[in-house]
């Protein structure tokens, strides 16, 4: 029934990129993961590190809900952030589906077994993972050398992924949830499958999917 319609989507990224091209990865990967989105990319103001605290959380929430008022007229908005920031708020204002990448890796990780591990670049899970899994949730920490976006962009830096994520899997985790999209954008979750032979969660796959499936449930 809707096998050829499309649906435009307001992506806002949580870092400040000056380079339209690199700030676009995020929405570029969405409409090869899922053809029928069109993505229209915009980041935040004055977000360098992107958001790696509570304390960046809290001063990008105000940002994103500005950013977010030049997609209304979208058929959905998507947050590309594992920590969900100001997603809540916006489905309060918007009369469209607004979706999280933290919250779609948790729903989808919810396939894999109940004890997932958690991967990203915070000291403490994002709400969203917390809020599903609770104590079942793996959390050894972040990657060593890791402490934020950019950091993910060196060498060492994934190599110190790759080892967390086998750590991860040698206590026990039934999937790897990335809880970071800076892992997306370095596409690592194919090795991380292959290192690890467990599910890996792609954040930027995972609000893919569940943005088209949002699409599909509210057209109108």
């Amino acid at each position: 029934m809707y096998m050829n319609e499309t649906f435009r989507v307001g992506v806002i990224r949580v870092i400040t990129l000056p380079d339209q091209n690199q700030a676009e990865i995020h929405g570029r990967l969405m409409e090869q993961y899922v053809p029928a989105l069109k993505t229209y990319t915009v980041c935040i103001p004055d977000q360098p590190e992107g958001i790696h605290s509570l304390e960046l959380k809290a001063a990008a929430v105000p940002k994103i809900i500005e950013a977010a008022k030049a997609f209304a007229d979208m058929d959905a908005v998507v947050i590309s952030c594992a920590d969900d920031p100001a997603v809540d708020d916006l489905r309060e204002k918007l009369d469209i589906p607004v979706i999280g990448a933290g919250s779609s890796v948790a729903a989808m990780a919810s396939r894999y077994g109940d004890r997932p591990g958690i991967l990203g670049i915070t000291d403490y899970a994002p709400e969203p993972y917390d809020r599903i899994f609770g104590n079942r949730l793996i959390n050894l920490g972040t990657p060593e050398g890791v402490k934020g976006t950019l950091d993910l962009m060196t060498d060492k830096g994934r190599e110190s992924v790759i080892r967390k994520a086998l750590e991860l899997k040698a206590a026990g985790a039934s999937s790897i949830a990335l809880a970071c999209t800076g892992m997306s954008t370095i596409g690592i979750s194919d090795l991380l499958m292959k290192k690890c032979a467990i599910p890996v969660i792609d954040p930027v796959l995972a609000e893919s999917v569940c943005t088209y499936f949002e699409c599909l449930r509210t057209k109108k």
